[in-house]
């Protein structure tokens, strides 16, 4: 069994629950990019791949993840799956999705490109289901990793076979998806992602952030705590400079010196930083 993940948060979360019950044993694979953000047009060409990478390489410049984009390959990983479906006529595949963009952005790139396979891919989608937290309460995780391990053993009675009919009608919705080309993919219910303009956060984003001057890890962090959609930082940083460019906020600081030295104000707010937001 070959367990696919979309954070990599959620690997330290299903190796838990591995440990309660062997029968989830198996090889557990992050699909490590984001595709709620940023552009798809021929995202499985050449060219489209490409412009892609561009894109999130100038995203990540003074980033601390500038060196870690050639690390990022999905298109390996897929011909890797592939490799050992067939090799092993009864390997299997779960596809493990929480209520959220980013993980079903993944599963329609993914699973668009299985369907050759399509009895021996599984789905687990933790679509408005509520589990009990660590103090026994109910909620409605987002997320895989926001889930016990031992609340796995429950989540594993959902995995079931992608229908042929969704491997007909799936990838016509992320081909859409593609088309349309925007620089956000939003989830209002179930699977259904709508695009959106790349800026949409960033009145979001720009009212999360202080009066008063901050260094940027610190406003990152109050951001990505108190944002009502989970973005990596990343994509905020970058929405945070459009912002700067059209004269919203100021950066004070170094950029070639990296994100911890840089400081956000609003203009003309103090340049004074507080011990609480430093």
């Amino acid at each position: 069994m070959i367990h696919i993940v979309f954070n990599t948060a959620d690997i330290a979360a299903l190796e838990a629950a591995t440990e309660l019950d062997d029968t989830l044993s198996g090889k557990i694979i992050e699909i490590k990019d984001d595709y709620a953000v940023g552009p798809l047009m021929d995202i499985y060409e050449t060219e489209g791949y490409q412009a892609r990478r561009d894109w999130w390489k100038a995203l990540l410049v003074h980033s601390p993840y500038a060196d870690q984009l050639d690390i990022v390959d999905d298109k390996l990983i897929v011909h890797q799956l592939i490799n050992s479906l067939n090799q092993d006529e009864n390997e299997m595949i779960w596809l493990w999705m929480g209520q959220n963009a980013h993980d079903v952005s993944g599963y329609y790139w993914l699973m668009s490109q299985l369907k050759e396979y399509q009895s021996r891919i599984h789905v687990l989608y933790l679509n408005n289901l509520p589990f009990l937290n660590e103090k026994g309460q109910l909620f409605y995780p987002t997320h895989l990793s926001q889930i016990e391990p031992k609340e796995f053993l429950k989540a594993k009675k959902l995995a079931r076979p992608i229908t042929l009919s969704e491997f007909e009608l799936d990838p016509d919705e992320w081909k859409k998806l593609c088309q349309e080309n925007e620089g956000v993919r939003f989830l209002e219910g179930g699977k259904k992602l709508v695009s959106m303009h790349i800026g949409c956060y960033d009145k979001e984003i720009l009212s999360l952030l202080t009066k008063n001057a901050q260094k940027l890890p610190s406003a990152l962090s109050n951001i990505m705590a108190k944002l009502k959609v989970k973005l990596g930082d990343a994509f905020i940083v970058s929405r945070i400079k459009a912002l700067e460019e059209a004269g919203k906020i100021v950066f004070v600081g170094d950029w070639a010196k990296g994100w911890k030295d840089m400081v956000v104000q609003m203009p003309g707010g103090s340049t004074v930083i507080n011990d609480t937001e430093a």
